[in-house]
């Protein structure tokens, strides 16, 4: 009798494979992908040995969680994100946007300024009163940079 395709244990962990690959293009998260490469890995040794299914599902869990520790950070900043994406991108939710003034302060003292409903420390070159409109010139730690709005 001709045995099904679908009886040998490569074949599965193969599809397995694949289809944990295809999910990681749909859920976010960078973490399925490496279930996948397991699962890619299980089917190369059931290839080439015959391991039990005890055996099979060790390895899967062995390697997936390796990979996972040891290239998923890598990856990540290599390929999705970069430092200096991350950096502009946090200078960009401030650089430019407009705050309020609590307090008078100008270029010999500090002061504070409202942005988002949350306080922060501020400095400026420039004379600012209380209540008046500034933009953010730059972010320094947890302090702004402003300049008066014109």
């Amino acid at each position: 009798m001709s045995e099904s395709i679908f009886a040998r244990p490569e074949v599965i962990w193969f599809i397995i494979g694949l289809v944990l690959l295809l999910l990681e293009l749909v859920m976010p998260g960078f973490v399925i992908f490496f279930f996948g490469i397991g699962a890619w890995i299980t089917a190369l040794v059931c290839l080439i040995a015959n391991p039990g299914i005890n055996l099979q599902v060790v390895i899967f869990a062995v390697t997936s969680v390796a990979a996972l520790l040891v290239f998923r950070k890598m990856i990540q900043n290599k390929f999705i994100y970069s430092k200096n994406d991350k950096s502009d991108a946090v200078e960009d939710e401030f650089t430019g946007k407009e705050a309020k003034a609590i307090a008078d302060f100008g270029s010999d003292k500090k002061g504070k300024v409202e942005f988002k409903g949350t306080s922060w420390n501020a400095e400026s070159g420039s004379d600012i009163k209380a209540g008046q409109t500034v933009v953010i010139i730059k972010k320094d730690s947890f302090k702004l940079i402003v300049e008066p709005k014109k």
